[in-house]
This record gives structure tokens, C-alpha cells and sequence, in this order.
């Protein structure tokens, strides 16, 4: 599963080259345009929630969140991880996606892995252009976060 976040209306070609093999994307928000989704949905089936800078008729439809289970994985998406109100935990949620910051991470906490892919879209301050790949097997989870355009590995787990 590809994992992209803050494109602010910039579909990298190296972005879309990575997720050319997804079974699924994930857009964690800031999308910028909807031509991006047109274009995320070209290549797989696209999950997207809205960011604090989509605004207008476009991004009206999209969710500020959404909860996917994908086979026994239960996955929160949200744009801003500050804004979060749920307990993941409780909820049975393995994953949170977020974007907002531009910084890839990836860490677990009380068992959920938390990630954000960080920006695909233009660069911002000295943060690298990054996404992240989302591995599902039965009910577990792991993932990895890819800095573009060289596809070096930041963080696996």
C-alpha cells in the first residue's frame, strides 16, 4: 500500500513511478488540487482526507478522517495527528497515517504504528521529499518511508 501526504498540488513523477505497484494509496492530505486524485486513482484505489490547505468544491466531499480495515488491519488516516480524538488502541486500529508536519516518521506506540509519510509535493525548509509503503500480512503491519528521488530508505519497522 502507498502512503503519499502533502503534494500541495505537486504529483511528483518519482512519486507516481513508486506507486505504481500499490494495491492501495493512502493520501494523508494537503492534496492541493483534485487533478492529483485523478491522477493517484489512474494507477490504484485511493483513500484521501482532506488537509488543513484543501479548500474549495473539490475537497468538499473528502473526510477529515476515515478508518479503513484492510483484511484484519484496521487503519486511521487523519491529516493533522495533533487533531486526533480516538484512542487507536481501543478502537482496534493497528495503523495511523497522518501528514501535516513534512517530516517522515515511523514509530509504534502502545502497540499501533504511527507514520506520516512526509511531503511528495514541493520541498519545504531542508525536509526530504518522501512517502512511505504501508506491508499488510494477516493482522500484523509494518512499513518503510522512501526519500525521493533516489528511493533511499529512511525508516523501516
Amino acid at each position: 500500500m502507498g502512503l503519499i501526504a502533502d503534494t500541495h498540488g505537486l504529483l511528483r513523477p518519482e512519486a507516481k513511478a513508486f506507486l505504481q505497484a500499490a494495491d492501495y494509496i493512502i493520501h494523508a492530505g494537503d492534496i492541493g488540487d483534485g487533478a492529483i486524485l485523478d491522477e493517484l486513482r489512474a494507477i490504484s484505489r485511493v483513500f484521501a482526507v482532506r488537509g488543513n490547505n484543501d479548500t474549495g468544491p473539490w475537497a468538499e466531499p473528502l473526510p477529515e478522517t476515515e478508518t479503513l480495515r484492510l483484511g484484519a488491519v484496521g487503519i486511521y488516516v487523519i491529516h493533522d495527528l495533533a487533531e486526533i480524538r480516538i484512542d487507536p488502541a481501543a478502537l482496534g486500529v493497528q495503523v495511523v497515517v497522518s501528514g501535516h508536519s513534512h517530516k517522515p516518521s515511523l514509530e509504534r506506540r502502545h502497540g499501533v504504528l504511527f507514520l506520516n509519510p512526509g511531503s511528495a509535493g514541493p520541498r519545504r525548509f531542508k525536509l526530504p521529499i518522501a512517502l512511505g509503503e504501508l506491508l499488510l500480512e494477516g493482522s500484523s503491519a509494518s512499513a518503510r518511508l522512501v526519500e525521493l528521488p533516489d528511493r533511499r530508505l529512511l525508516a523501516a519497522m
